[in-house]
């Protein structure tokens, strides 16, 4: 039959221990680091993702317009006839 060395058990709890506050440590490390994160992007005037994709369709809105306005004014100078320019003097 074979004994159980005191000194041996004692290490193996004490690796157990302290296995044990790492693993509390390191929970509490990320829980602080989350919340000073999260302080930090508060603090800053970044705008929601729902903001910048209105944001965004307005201004795709806005290209589309501009672009149909470009080719009615193409049309409308294209149909209107050249205007006859001064001779230059010499």
């Amino acid at each position: 039959m074979q004994t159980r060395n005191k000194v041996l058990d004692d290490i193996s709890q004490l690796m157990t221990n302290a296995m044990g506050v790492a693993q509390g440590a390191k929970t509490e490390a990320e829980t602080a680091m989350k919340s000073m994160m999260d302080r930090w992007l508060a603090d800053r005037d970044f705008v929601t993702r729902d903001e910048f994709d209105a944001v965004r369709a307005m201004a795709q809105k806005a290209r589309e317009e501009n672009e149909a306005l470009k080719a009615r004014l193409d049309a409308l100078e294209a149909a209107k006839p050249a205007a006859k320019k001064p001779a230059a003097k010499k």
